[in-house]
């Protein structure tokens, strides 16, 4: 009995999805929500990654394109986009993706801290690269991603829309 519950604590649950074909993964305890894209509103003097802020059912949340911050090319979006909505720094922030893949259950085991050329963006914001039996999965550390200042810089954002 004790090793199935030692084996349930080494899962991780995961929502995956897709920027400029490299699939990512977060915690999906993490992850509050994945919405179709909606009327973005732009903001001045934003930082360039951020694509602008949404009212989410009365809730102004800013909106991080992610090949903008990753350093992908530009991408139109279509019927597969999607904005991970997740909670950061006690903030809620929206992530554009070029797609949701899946809610995944991984094995501790099957994670490697990430190899030192990392496969196209900054090695500081992959936490871990999961070995699946067909793919490589990016395991992104949000808190890099968007820093504590960063996030706390995306406030005024909320006022100027």
């Amino acid at each position: 009995m004790d090793d199935h519950v030692t084996h349930t604590e080494d899962l991780f649950q995961l929502v995956s999805f897709v920027v400029d074909e490299e699939e990512f993964g977060v915690n999906i305890l993490k992850v509050q929500e994945i919405i179709r894209p909606m009327a973005i509103t732009r903001v001045p003097n934003a930082p360039s990654f951020v694509e602008g802020v949404i009212n989410l059912r009365g809730r102004i949340i800013p909106v991080v394109d992610l090949r903008k911050r990753f350093g992908f090319p530009p991408l139109a979006h279509d019927d597969s986009t999607r904005i991970v909505v997740v909670e950061l720094h006690d903030k809620v922030i929206g992530f554009m993706t070029d797609a949701v893949k899946e809610v995944i259950r991984i094995e501790q085991n099957v994670m490697e801290p990430p190899p030192d050329l990392a496969v196209g963006i900054d090695a500081h914001y992959i936490q871990n690269v999961a070995k699946l039996d067909d793919r490589l999965l990016i395991m992104l550390d949000l808190d890099a991603v968007i820093s504590q200042e960063e996030s706390e810089a995306l406030d005024p954002l909320k006022e100027a829309a």
